[in-house]
């Protein structure tokens, strides 16, 4: 830096070099004054980069963060939007898939209907009806294949006949030497019928003897009003159809019959009552057996203490040893329990030993060891569907190569499934072990390398480890041909349960829940052996209400139902 002036020798230059002097000062002091102001805002701007750089790099990794975190909960709202508005299972409903194309076939059906009235001969010069109905019929084409129709449903014939019968040529009345039959399906509406039954009281006309009169029939409800038949109907609407008791009791208003909730909650306690007794011999069938399976779902039910629900629990058990050819027939038996804990299964269980398909939960695991009360311990056999389903819902909307491959190496083991579905245990042992085991035993080191690829906290990593953790239960089924892959019979058997719980919100009590658990217990059991659960209903209640023997109880199960033919 230079020296500043001595002003001493400043004042003795002349006057002329003296002015020259202090302006070169001056400018030299005003760039060093810029620089100065130049250095400043240059740390400044070097400051605030750095502070934008360190700003920048925060949003980046809160960027990074959100993108994680929304990876994660878009799966889970899918979960959710699964859970509140579709089926358990991760495949569409055969049902639900043709809903998508009901209203396309209408329309598809309207515009052949326009277009066959419009080319039917005549159409042009005929006035058409004012319904717009036309008598030309479809072509062969276009009339839809008929399934023969029932042959006990009641038939009511209708003879058409000519104008006349007299031959055109004179000879006499023309004689019939042949017909044309047609069916057609027709309905006539739920109607509400008094059965008025009349005991005439008889007496000796001399007056020697006493009075004769028959004795009452047998009611199911003494001294009440409604018949067996419209019992069985009552259950059957509510717990295979669905429908709370408001909403049939609104129904029979509309035919101007006014019955109250609470008289038809009390004839469906009654009969849920006399039909413990079948449920109960049902639960003794099925824990003769040597493979079953369990599945729970919730059971609201009112708590009138607390002003809200509870969550209660209905358990399944079934038996379904149809697709190995077994020798006993399907049953499935519900049990209410105010709660999920394993103690309940153990209470559910007791007298029963042997193979349990179940589903992943932990409460099952206290079945398995030796302190086990009710039993020796159970051997547990996991589902393979709801494997599938974890890797379907750790899959992110992008896809994955892993889950990919899983899902295609876990439906080459159905398809085996589907192969051998019907044949005996024997054979279904013989060919897994052929066929699946050397599929199974690849598909272990595989899922075991990619585990072990993933980060554990991710949602794929997570979803390969709980293969992994249920490994031994998931591949039982390569040791036991009765053993299936999955624990799909009982799931199939508990929808329904949603839908009622979904349409009644909740139970009222404990007891209510008990008698949805008897009720469904015997539709669920008639839809598996293919019996209509209206006619097995009715028929069982005038049973029990004429006196049905407790030692012939057998009788009345389901699996030996056989309808009364028509007429």
């Amino acid at each position: 830096m230079t020296p500043p002036l001595d002003p001493a020798l400043l004042d003795r230059l002349p006057p002329e070099v003296r002015a020259v002097l202090e302006a070169q000062a001056f400018a030299l002091s005003a760039e060093r004054a810029h620089r100065q102001h130049l250095e400043s805002e240059h740390a400044a701007l070097q400051a605030c980069a750095a502070r934008t750089a360190a700003e920048k790099a925060v949003m980046a990794a809160e960027n990074t963060r959100m993108k994680e975190l929304l990876e994660d909960l878009a799966p889970l709202l899918r979960q959710l939007r699964l859970a509140r508005f579709a089926p358990s299972s991760e495949k569409l409903d055969p049902d639900q898939l043709q809903l998508c194309f009901e209203d396309l076939e209408q329309a598809v059906a309207a515009v052949k209907e326009k277009h066959r009235e419009k080319d039917a001969p005549g159409a042009e010069a005929e006035e058409a009806p004012a319904t717009g109905k036309r008598r030309g019929r479809p072509t062969k084409e276009e009339a839809p294949v008929r399934r023969s129709l029932p042959k006990d449903l009641p038939r009511i014939e209708k003879r058409i006949e000519p104008d006349s019968l007299i031959c055109p040529c004179g000879c006499g009345q023309m004689v019939q030497i042949g017909e044309d039959r047609s069916e057609r399906l027709d309905i006539v509406p739920a109607q509400l019928r008094v059965i008025e039954t009349v005991r005439p009281r008889y007496a000796c006309p001399k007056g020697r003897a006493g009075i004769v009169q028959a004795p009452p029939p047998a009611w199911l409800i003494e001294g009440g009003l409604p018949t067996e038949a419209f019992i069985a109907w009552l259950l059957v609407s509510k717990y295979a159809d669905a429908l709370p008791l408001y909403r049939l009791s609104q129904i029979l208003a509309r035919s101007g019959v006014v019955i109250d909730r609470s008289t038809l909650a009390d004839w469906v306690g009654r009969a849920a009552f006399h039909l413990d007794a079948i449920v109960r011999r049902m639960m003794e069938h099925l824990k003769r057996s040597t493979k079953l399976f369990m599945d729970e779902t919730t059971a609201p039910v009112l708590d009138p203490g607390r002003g809200r629900t509870k969550t209660g629990f209905i358990w399944a058990l079934t038996r379904d040893d149809r697709r190995w050819s077994g020798p006993g027939p399907a049953i499935t038996v519900f049990t209410y329990a105010p709660g999920r804990g394993g103690t309940h299964a153990e209470e559910i269980l007791k007298g029963f030993d042997g193979v349990l398909q179940v589903d992943g939960y932990a409460g099952y695991n206290r079945l398995t060891k030796a302190a086990r009360t009710g039993g020796k311990p159970i051997t547990l056999a996991y589902c393979w569907a709801h494997a599938r389903r974890e890797l379907i819902k750790a899959t992110p909307k992008t896809g994955s190569p892993i889950a990919a491959e899983a899902l295609a190496r876990i439906a080459r083991l159905y398809a085996i499934e589907k192969e051998i579905h019907g044949r005996s245990a024997e054979e279904r042992l013989a060919l897994r072990r052929e066929r699946s085991a050397p599929l199974v035993a690849d598909l272990s080191a595989w899922v075991r390398e990619q585990a072990a690829r993933l980060s554990p906290k991710s949602r794929m990593g997570k979803a390969l480890r709980y293969v992994l953790k249920h490994w031994d239960g998931l591949v039982r089924f390569l040791d036991d041909g009765r053993i299936e892959m999955d624990s799909n019979p009982v799931e199939n058997s508990i929808r329904p349960i949603a839908l009622q719980r979904k349409n009644s919100l909740f139970a009222g009590h404990d007891e209510g829940g008990r008698h949805w658990a008897c009720a469904a217990s015997v539709i669920a059991t008639c839809k598996l052996n293919g019996v209509e659960p209206f006619a097995w209903m009715k028929a069982t209640l005038e049973a029990i209400a004429k006196g049905h023997p407790q030692s012939r109880i057998d009788e009345l199960m389901p699996w030996n139902f056989r309808p009364l033919a028509a007429g």
